[in-house]
């Protein structure tokens, strides 16, 4: 059985224009807004999002109260599932521990995923509310679920979840389909970069 750690958004869902005004929002909210749009907010996604804000100089503590009002006004059904995906999805669960670690809040994520009928192929979800850092997160899904560094799989769209992924010791696998265009993927140095949600299906010995 192989640990396979999905990023959520970019990944698993297409949620770039929700989130991109969820984050919007809550730094307008505390005076401390992005200047120049959807560059400025990929651009937070580079290293870990949190670490990003606060390398900006934004009150991390205001941010996250803010979030919470304006997390509640999201509306799930605006978050739309990668077809492609949920099916790949359902074929590695049968055989695998799959896990989502995401910077994004964990009660916003188990909607999302519930909508999607993505709920039952995940044992655990580790959002925001958790930890922030998904180094860390990624070292807790190790330790938890007693795993081998060898067949543990972090799947993310951005630099920086192949960042995170490489700090924690564990295979990495970049996608194209989410937030970062593939040229930034490539620099970043994944262990694997595919193009097609079916591309994943090769990581699970058996099913291709």
């Amino acid at each position: 059985m192989k640990l396979f750690l999905f990023d959520f958004d970019g990944v698993l869902v297409d949620s770039l224009d929700v989130y991109e005004k969820t984050v919007t929002d809550c730094l307008i909210k505390i005076n401390q807004p992005l200047t120049r749009g959807r560059e400025e907010f990929l651009d937070l996604f580079e290293g870990n999002f949190y670490e990003s804000l606060v390398q900006k100089g934004v009150d991390l503590e205001a941010f996250m109260k803010a979030s919470v009002d304006i997390l509640a006004q999201v509306k799930i059904k605006d978050i739309k599932p990668i077809e492609s995906v949920v099916s790949v999805v359902e074929r590695m669960q049968k055989n695998n521990c799959l896990i989502v670690i995401s910077s994004n809040n964990t009660s916003s994520i188990r909607e999302a995923l519930a909508l999607f009928g993505y709920d039952d192929y995940f044992k655990e979800i580790l959002g925001s509310d958790f930890m922030l850092s998904k180094k860390d997160k990624i070292l807790y899904a190790i330790k938890k679920y007693q795993a081998s560094s060898d067949d543990i799989y972090y799947i993310g769209d951005t630099t920086g979840d192949i960042k995170e992924g490489k700090q924690a010791g564990v295979k990495t696998v970049g996608v194209t389909w989410g937030w970062h265009s593939r040229e930034k993927m490539v620099l970043a140095g994944p262990d694997y970069l595919f193009d097609n949600p079916a591309d994943l299906l090769t990581l699970d010995e058996g099913v291709i």
